[in-house]
């Protein structure tokens, strides 16, 4: 495939590949120079909560998160 860098320097990732590694907008990668003209690009792992915020706040409806009664760990 093939692609172009732009008057930012920005290089866009064909819509193939993105759809293929389900890269989305946002997401961050490393560049790695291997050699003069050689490059390896490396998505970032996710961090483990990253959206998780995000996922809440479109809950379907209010109230949908109610705290649960439990018991005290002063009682073990």
């Amino acid at each position: 495939m093939k692609t172009a860098v732009s008057s930012k320097g920005q290089i866009v990732l064909p819509a193939e590949l993105r759809r293929q590694d389900r890269i989305e907008a946002g997401q961050e990668f490393d560049v790695e120079r291997l050699d003069r003209g050689d490059y390896r690009l490396v998505r970032r792992a996710a961090r483990p909560n990253d959206g998780a915020v995000d996922w809440l706040l479109d809950c379907p409806q209010k109230g949908f998160f109610v705290p649960i009664d439990g018991e005290s760990t002063d009682t073990l």
